[in-house]
């Protein structure tokens, strides 16, 4: 008799309004064209939302969607040890400060025209 093998995913999904984030990694090198030393590296804390809870979801004040590019304060940030490469973290969305958009705002002349 064959034996099935059965892989079972893992996931991570927040829970409350929390996001799950993809820390990007740290800076190696300036715009200028320096190396960094690894004891001098600028720390990173932007990321990109790999999944967000469904109370993020479902609440239209929270701007904030699955992949967008975010800037978040670390103190709150709980490190998920998934895997050894991944850098994940699960943000509290009042630890998120900024969302990177590429978006045309409204209020702008080209926006308007369209």
């Amino acid at each position: 008799m064959a034996k099935t093998s059965s892989k079972v995913f893992e996931y991570v999904e927040p829970i409350g309004a929390r996001v799950l984030v993809r820390k990007d990694e740290p800076k190696r090198e300036t715009k200028g064209g320096i190396a960094l030393p690894d004891a001098a590296e600028i720390p990173t804390i932007t990321g990109r939302i790999v999944t967000i809870s469904a109370v993020v979801e479902n609440d239209p004040d929270i701007p904030l969607r699955q992949y967008d590019r975010i800037l978040f304060h670390p103190k709150g940030a709980i490190p998920v040890d998934f895997e050894a490469d991944n850098q994940l973290f699960v943000v509290p969305v009042e630890d998120v400060v900024a969302v990177f958009r590429r978006e045309p705002r409204e209020d702008t002349p080209k926006a308007r025209d369209k």
